[in-house]
């Protein structure tokens, strides 16, 4: 009952007025997302009310996304997060860098324009349709994560992972391939309707 008024034409005021009950109420997930980059309203998106999402109009959400609570997603360098994309509990996802910039322009940092600022990095990240994010794990500017990827709880992703990668650890590794881990559940266990990559489907049998 409460999913069929979530996706009714009611559905935007109730995210709004949760988003409202956000501030003084502990946490708890929001359905429904406005995004400002495409301008569509996304109705199956869950996203913890204490996730801390910077420079909105720069993050592109797909639907059936959802992100854990105490996450921060730092869009001013772009972000793009394919469907389906489970992002669990106190991930990190930058998309800038002021590392370098904050002793090149000294206490004239926060004068300078963010794009004249030198040192100042802006490198935008994407994370293909489906991928999983283990809890407490960051993602640095400049990454492209593929679709179908399994990343470990704690790591720290710098670069590009290929799709249907299992990844983990300080520097990230690979350490397996989610097809592979998904063949045992193709004994007639699951609707192949339902799978999220036919492609994968043609090439097991």
């Amino acid at each position: 009952m409460l999913k069929k008024i979530y996706f009714s034409p009611f559905g935007i005021l109730i995210s709004i007025v949760l988003r409202l009950l956000a501030m003084v109420h502990k946490p708890f997930m929001v359905y429904g997302f406005y995004n400002q980059k495409n301008k569509k309203y996304l109705k199956k998106i869950r996203i913890g009310s204490t996730v801390k999402l910077i420079n909105k109009r720069s993050i592109d959400l797909s639907d059936n996304i959802w992100i854990g609570h105490y996450s921060l997603i730092d869009g001013i360098g772009g972000v793009t997060i394919g469907k389906g994309v489970h992002i669990s509990s106190h991930t990190v996802i930058y998309s800038h860098s002021s590392q370098d910039a904050i002793r090149l322009l000294g206490d004239n940092y926060i004068m300078e324009d963010t794009k004249k600022r030198i040192g100042y990095k802006l490198k935008s990240v994407t994370i293909g349709d489906y991928t999983f994010i283990g809890t407490s794990s960051i993602v640095l500017p400049g990454s492209n994560i593929g679709r179908g990827c399994i990343i470990g709880a704690g790591s720290v992703i710098r670069g590009n992972i290929p799709d249907y990668s299992i990844a983990s650890g300080n520097p990230i590794q690979i350490i397996g391939d989610t097809r592979e881990r998904d063949k045992k559940y193709f004994l007639d266990i699951i609707d192949e309707s339902k799978y999220y990559d036919p492609t994968v489907l043609k090439i097991k049998r």
